[in-house]
């Protein structure tokens, strides 16, 4: 998931290096008064999102199997927690309804 996340970092700030270059050397449009900053920002990731989406398909597949299984991992753990509640809750129901009926 790091992988993932800091290869789509780079391409933004690829995406980013590239827009500042083509608004100051005079290729794309500055913003207007002093939003020139925000421009550049929205317009590199305006840019890299579609180009990640493309990229990382591959990685993207590999993050989400590696959260899949974390999540199968944690269901289970709950439910094994579960269970074992379960049957502590049980022989503690056995064990007072012994002592009852032995009264």
């Amino acid at each position: 998931m790091l992988r993932y996340t800091l290869m789509r970092l780079g391409i933004f700030v690829g995406c980013l290096v590239v827009v500042w270059g083509l608004v100051y050397s005079g290729l794309a449009p500055r913003g207007l008064g002093d939003s020139n900053g925000m421009w550049i920002v929205l317009l590199a990731l305006l840019i890299s999102a579609p180009i990640s989406f493309v990229v990382l398909r591959k990685e993207r597949d590999r993050a989400s199997v590696q959260i899949v299984q974390k999540v199968d991992r944690v269901k289970a753990n709950l439910e094994s927690n579960r269970s074992q509640e379960d049957d502590v809750v049980d022989e503690a129901a056995r064990a007072q309804g012994q002592a009852s009926s032995q009264a």
